[in-house]
């Protein structure tokens, strides 16, 4: 990686040079620079800073710098003290050590390198960091007071607009608010209306969606659905049902982040909370339904409210939870229990890909597994290690001439510093050479890195191809005998990445039971290797 100087001067310094002891920048380059060539640091820009500002703002150079440093360009910073990079409002500390620290970044002074990773070090900005937080905190209060200002006079204060309705600017003030979209306000009526009124079928009789067939529905007419996948789900078509916004409402505050520890370690998790601490008051909007059948949705919901079925009944009793996945939307296909004496089935909640018997897509698996490991077996019987062997061979040879380059490149870099310090170099002509070079050991010590990673995955790879085979042999052996569905799903789960499921034909009396596709994805270390079973 390479590294920058930061030359600024202070005003001590200014009051320094009119007493005649000569160029500030000038002598700390040349210090710098020493220090460079004793690091070995490969410096390839030196940033000089004319203006003397007590602010970022006012550092046109130091913007520069830290926006480069938060984009990881430097492996470090050289500058003749830390108080030249943070020095003024304590604001501006913050900023400049939260760039160094989560970028990763050292700072180099003559003194110490710094390292962001070291507690100790940190400590050195700690007063600066309080008094940014605090700062931070007056400001975002301010903020929260406006936005619930705003929520309070009906306007909308979040960046993107519910389904269902469009941003515009207030007529006449600040602020925004809402307008029905001609499109996507019609699918929220239509939402609505077969959720609450029903939809009649063709013998005359209603059938009361629930918000599964609801999303079924949506998905099968083509509609986006609010994140703009093609299919819906029910979760969506839940959350839609329950927001007041479509009632002419404004909601504020219906999530929070809450902090809780579990097994030692602290994090936060979002929740959702409680209507009567939520603000919710009139907005500037129209409404898009009325609040009869908002009501109407709303107590169904509540009376109807789904719950996972391991909620309900305890342990997992699906042995493919987790392992087969739709081949049309991706998600995860789930068990369906079998009424009155059929079995159990295989079904997605999320488009219109046919199910199947769960027993069936089992046996299809496990024949599908058996087939791939007798292939699988005899192409690694038939493989000798000379192959592996001398590649391994090649790629520890190819460490050895990376790291030689390495060494030669740096002596040439540390040479660059020799003739700039004879002058033979000036500072463009070390710049550009220095760059050239360090741009070559980057390459270099990019190259022995795959090389290295090559290496390690060449001694893994035998290990785990090894390993892979007594895990499917197990499997095949004793999976049949298992009662535990949960012991079955781990089997699985410890030789197979997924298994893609399509069914394009509608389940019949004359169909086969096992006219379906799937698509097994082995763990593998290396590969994309695949067998599909029909």
């Amino acid at each position: 990686m390479a590294y920058c100087l930061y030359l600024r001067k202070s005003r001590a310094d200014m009051e320094a040079e009119s007493y005649g002891e000569g160029e500030t920048l000038a002598r700390h380059e040349k210090l710098l620079l020493d220090v460079a060539k004793r690091g070995h640091y490969n410096i390839t820009q030196i940033y000089r800073e004319i203006v003397s500002g007590d602010t970022i703002a006012a550092r046109p150079i130091m913007q520069k710098l830290l926006q480069e440093v938060e984009r990881g360009v430097w492996e470090g910073v050289l500058v003749i003290e830390i108080e030249r990079l943070a020095r003024g409002e304590t604001i501006d500390q913050g900023i400049v050590a939260q760039a160094f620290k989560y970028s990763g970044t050292k700072i180099i002074t003559p003194l110490k390198v710094f390292d962001p990773a070291n507690e100790f070090d940190e400590e050195y900005f700690e007063f600066g960091l309080y008094m940014s937080r605090r700062e931070y905190k007056t400001i975002n209060r301010r903020l929260q007071r406006g936005r619930i200002a705003a929520v309070n006079e009906g306007k909308i204060v979040t960046g993107k607009a519910p389904y269902g309705y469009e941003r515009v600017h207030c007529i006449g003030e600040k602020g925004w608010t809402l307008r029905p979209s001609e499109t996507e306000s019609k699918v929220i009526q239509y939402i609505f209306d077969i959720y609450v009124n029903g939809k009649r079928q063709s013998d005359g009789t209603v059938m009361y969606p629930g918000t599964i067939i609801v999303a079924k529905e949506l998905t099968a007419l083509g509609i986006k659905s609010p994140s703009g996948r093609d299919a819906w789900d029910d979760t969506s078509v839940r959350e839609l049902l329950l927001n007041p916004v479509y009632i002419g409402k404004i909601r504020w505050g219906r999530h929070k982040m809450k902090r809780i520890s579990e097994n030692g370690t602290t994090k936060m998790q979002r929740i959702i909370v409680p209507d009567n601490e939520q603000i919710i008051v009139d907005g500037m909007h129209p409404a898009i339904v009325s609040e009869e059948i908002f009501y109407r949705a709303k107590e169904r919901l509540r009376k109807g409210r789904f719950v996972p079925q391991n909620k309900l009944h305890g342990p997992l009793t699906n042995p493919l939870a987790g392992v087969v996945v739709c081949g049309k939307c991706g998600y995860h296909m789930i068990k369906h229990r079998g009424r009155a004496g059929k079995p159990d089935g295989l079904g997605c909640r999320h488009c219109d890909n046919n199910g199947a018997r769960l027993s069936v897509v089992e046996d299809c698996i496990l024949q599908g597994l058996a087939e791939w490991l007798s292939k699988y077996r005899l192409k690694w019987d038939g493989n000798s290690s000379t192959q592996s062997d001398l590649r391994y061979e090649e790629v520890k040879k190819a460490i050895i001439r990376a790291e030689s380059e390495i060494q030669t490149l740096q002596q040439q870099l540390d040479r660059t510093h020799d003739l700039l310090e004879q002058g033979i170099y000036d500072t463009e002509t070390f710049l550009a050479r220095s760059r050239s070079i360090s741009s070559k050991i980057s390459d270099n010590m990019d190259r022995q890195s795959e090389l290295k990673k090559e290496l390690t995955e060449l001694v893994l790879l035998d290990e785990r191809k090894k390993d892979i085979i007594p895990k499917v042999e197990k499997l095949l052996d004793v999976y049949k005998n298992l009662s535990d569905p949960v012991a079955k799903n781990e089997l699985l789960k410890g030789v197979l990445e997924k298994v893609t499921y399509i069914r394009t034909t509608k389940p019949t009396k004359f169909t086969p039971l096992d006219d379906f596709e799937i698509t097994l994805y082995p763990k593998l270390p290396n590969s994309q290797e695949k067998e599909v079973v029909p």
